[in-house]
């Protein structure tokens, strides 16, 4: 694959946007990624690896941000990474037919756009020990889906800890970086293995994506107001998912 002068102005700009605003809540920013990379039709083999090792440095920072800011709850947090990182490697070895990729991708972008519009309000009253044998089976399923369209899980896993009231937003935040990061890792020790190794184009433009990601994570986690960003990200990633599920 080989960007134009146009297309490579427009993913240098374009990705460190992603990534502050994901990094801000607590994501890596994949599913922004993998839009982009799909829309200027970069090789789907190269799309996967290339998304999840960005998402690992931005939630590793994000999570670091994080962190700080709340009470980790180890007690829910490992069921669900114990489970979800053997099922990523695993989905993140099989190859997606491009047409298949495209439409799994607008349909997974539904879950931020739903969790930036306030769907999953945040639940004061936590239920860590109610129904708490869920939680490997969620994370067995999250880990291999992201795994298998080259995501960390933070966009599936978020809601879910807001839905069942299993965590604060920023503990959710905190939570979902660090499964994010685990899940990355190894969605792309998986995908290396069988696919591809990145570009030397792709890697350059990772610097200034991962540089935007952790000021994103510094601001969401300390400084940044961000329901006008929410709503904006929102519009974004509705245009993408329409567009994605319909060509």
């Amino acid at each position: 694959m080989v960007l134009n002068d146009s297309a490579w102005m427009l993913l240098f700009l374009l990705l460190p946007i992603a990534a502050f605003f994901y990094a801000s809540v607590g994501h890596g920013g994949a599913s922004s990624y993998l839009m982009l990379l799909a829309l200027f039709q970069v090789d789907p083999l190269q799309i996967r690896p290339t998304a999840l090792l960005l998402n690992m440095f931005v939630s590793g920072f994000a999570f670091l941000s994080y962190r700080k800011t709340c009470r980790f709850q180890h007690r829910l947090f490992w069921p669900l990474v114990l489970f979800s990182v053997p099922a990523a490697f695993i989905g993140g070895s099989l190859v997606v037919d491009a047409d298949l990729y495209r439409k799994i991708l607008g349909v997974l972008l539904l879950f931020p756009i739903a969790r930036f519009l306030n769907l999953f309000p945040e639940n004061k009253e936590f239920k860590t020990d109610r129904k708490f044998w869920m939680a490997p089976l969620i994370g067995l399923l999250i880990g291999f889906v992201s795994g298998l369209i080259g995501i960390g899980g933070g966009i599936l896993l978020s809601p879910v800890l807001l839905l069942t009231g299993w965590a604060s937003m920023r503990e959710t935040a905190a939570m979902s970086a660090l499964f994010i990061f685990l899940n990355s890792a190894s969605g792309f020790l998986g995908a290396g293995a069988f696919h591809p190794a990145i570009t030397t184009e792709l890697w350059l433009l990772m610097p200034g994506t991962v540089a935007a990601g952790m000021l994103g994570a510094w601001y969401g986690a300390f400084r940044f107001n961000l329901k006008t960003l929410k709503y904006l990200l929102t519009s974004v990633l509705l245009f993408a998912s329409v567009k994605l599920l319909l060509t």
